[in-house]
């Protein structure tokens, strides 16, 4: 029996560090709230300021600070990586991306269309029945 064994045979786990459990540490809690106060402030200055006078643009660019921040959520708060469970994490983060990317795009499809067949000057009244 190797010593290693017989450390399993006494009980004594200490030591063994698989990676199963959450390795959480105060720096990345705070990289991952810093960062998010910056993509939620950058966009909030770009609205407020009026920085960007196109409102395409402004909105691909708040979508875009928003998607990132979804991922420095799952990073630095969720603990979500390649390594940890076996890698079955990274399966629930392309179906969070793939999740993320329906979301977005349909939601600006349907809004380009709201915007487009519901404005106030095509509501004709000797159209209506």
């Amino acid at each position: 029996m190797s010593a290693h064994d017989e450390l399993h045979a006494h009980g004594d786990d200490r030591g063994h560090d698989e990676d199963f459990g959450i390795h959480a540490t105060f720096s990345g809690y705070m990289t991952g709230f810093v960062a998010s106060v910056v993509l939620t402030v950058i966009p909030f200055w770009l609205v407020m300021g009026h920085v960007i006078t196109k409102s395409s643009t402004a909105a691909v660019i708040i979508l875009a600070l928003a998607a990132v921040q979804i991922v420095v959520h799952m990073i630095y708060f969720l603990h979500m990586n390649a390594k940890s469970e076996g890698g079955w994490n990274m399966l629930a983060l392309v179906f969070t991306i793939v999740l993320v990317v329906i979301t977005l795009s349909g939601s600006i499809w349907i809004m380009y269309h709201l915007n487009s067949n519901m404005m106030p000057s095509m509501m004709d009244p000797s159209n209506l029945p």
